[in-house]
């Protein structure tokens, strides 16, 4: 993988897909640790009342707040994985990791097939993943597209809409093809 300019304008897109945190028990335990540390903070910093037997310090408590009543719920929500396919290759960005985006040049794939993955016991969780299999950026859902090279280690690519993104990118794959080929004279 390659890194790129963040903005890539030179070749056309023929696949655009933009994927955020969708899972409900990641969203429930935000939502929670944010809404307790809120009113701790309220409780301790607005209303000087002192939360617990043995309370902390309030330079504690703000710092606390940021962390994880600011912080956490701004990360989640910023939170993206962005996937395009043009002609010169597939571009890959997760957001807020990567700021610029990582091309994977098609010359060397050998195949790319939608399949259904099970995130946490293949890769231990969504995101930036690698294992004794393979490569994996995901963010949500169990259906992605598995590249296989001829000399690299395997890369799935998470996806709400695989087969779309299976088709882009092996219509590029055939086009390279094509364009490598020599002409037949008919």
């Amino acid at each position: 993988m390659v890194k790129v300019p963040a903005e890539i304008n030179e070749t056309p897109e023929i696949f655009k897909e933009v994927q955020h945190v969708r899972q409900r028990w990641i969203w429930t335990i935000v939502v929670v640790i944010s809404i307790l540390t809120w009113y701790i903070f309220a409780q301790q910093i607005i209303f000087s009342t002192p939360v617990g037997k043995n309370p902390v310090s309030n330079r504690m408590i703000i710092i606390v707040w940021l962390i994880f009543g600011v912080g956490l719920p701004a990360f989640v929500i910023s939170a993206r994985l962005e996937t395009r396919v043009r002609s010169d290759g597939i571009y890959l960005r997760f957001i807020p990791w990567q700021r610029t985006f990582r091309k994977i040049a098609l010359d060397d794939l050998h195949v790319a097939q939608v399949r259904n993955y099970r995130p946490l016991l293949e890769f231990g969780g969504w995101g930036i993943r690698k294992n004794r299999q393979g490569r994996a950026y995901t963010i949500s859902g169990t259906f992605g597209v598995q590249l296989l090279f001829n000399y690299e280690a395997p890369l799935l690519i998470g996806s709400q809409r695989p087969d779309e993104l299976s088709r882009a990118i092996q219509s590029q794959c055939d086009h390279l093809q094509s364009e490598k080929s020599p002409a037949k004279d008919t």
